[in-house]
């Protein structure tokens, strides 16, 4: 998640510099191609560039909000894990002791899932991230899922069961931990959903043709003009278009490591303080740091 209003140029550069470089190839072909062969490519109306400019913002417009509608979706589907894997742990401490085994063991399985869930939606190592969480027991039991995050549920709801039916707490307290178990297992299906939910790719795809267009058009329409000012021209609009169009793209897949993404590892990080702090363990890991303008 980009966190510094001030984003490196090199940055937003490199986002965008091929497009570029293929809208200066464009510019100049469809610049000096005109005074070369004057009969196949005459100069056309503005209006016509006007208009292509007018859709494609139109285009860019839908795009963003249904991008930044994914991402935000995302941001609250975590910021709701957040809630529960507190809410979890305080459960816990509300009917057991703080010395149980089980308490602690149930709530290091909740760090696991966090990092579990988050390694998985970026299609990262999971295994190697849950080694100084779970015992070679548990690892060897996860080890043959398909879905870890799911496991680790597994494993934390047999260990509620075992409490149940060793008398440490009634029919209503197993209700809770039912219900926030199952609000944690609904908030991976949201984000499992919004992971392998494929955004239409037709309009990027549109939009770049689109944008191509454009630049020819409005070459074409603007022979009158120096052909550097003419590039300039192109470069700059282009440029606002591009930038906003990948700029889409990286927020309709919010887990997928790019600087936009959902910050999950700083947020499952601050869970693993949050839990550790709550049990009353010395060995407290240090918070996430941004990386440069934006955090993991």
């Amino acid at each position: 998640m980009i966190i510094n209003r001030k984003i490196p140029i090199q940055f937003l550069f490199n986002q965008i510099k091929v497009p570029l470089l293929i809208v200066i190839v464009l510019g100049l072909i469809f610049g000096l191609a005109p005074k070369y062969f004057p009969d196949f490519l005459p100069e056309i109306p503005i209006g016509i560039a006007t208009t292509l400019g007018i859709a494609i913002s139109i285009l860019l417009s839908y795009k963003i909000n249904q991008s930044y509608n994914r991402w935000w979706e995302a941001r609250t589907i975590w910021g709701a894990i957040v809630n529960d894997s507190r809410s979890l742990v305080l459960q816990l401490q509300l009917y057991l002791n703080q010395e149980d085994a089980l308490l602690r063991k149930i709530s290091h399985y909740q760090i696991a899932w966090c990092y579990a869930l988050d390694k998985s939606l970026r299609k990262q190592d999971v295994l190697k991230s849950l080694e100084h969480l779970l015992d070679d027991e548990d690892l060897e039991k996860i080890k043959t899922q398909s879905n870890i995050p799911l496991a680790i549920n597994q494993l934390q709801t047999k260990k509620v069961r075992e409490l149940y039916q060793n008398n440490k707490f009634d029919e209503f307290a197993r209700t809770q931990f039912e219900e926030t178990l199952t609000r944690l297992v609904a908030s991976m299906g949201k984000c499992e959903r919004i992971k392998n939910t494929v955004f239409p790719p037709m309009y990027g795809q549109t939009l770049n043709v689109a944008i191509y267009l454009f630049v020819i058009f409005l070459s074409l329409s603007s022979l009158q003009l120096n052909l550097i000012l003419q590039i300039i021209i192109l470069v700059s609009i282009s440029m606002v278009f591009f930038f906003l169009q990948k700029m889409a793209h990286q927020l309709q897949d919010p887990f997928n490591n790019y600087p936009t993404d959902t910050p999950m590892t700083a947020l499952s990080r601050t869970i693993e303080i949050n839990i550790r702090q709550l049990l009353g363990e010395k060995d407290i890991p240090k918070p996430i740091e941004p990386n440069k303008f934006y955090l993991n």
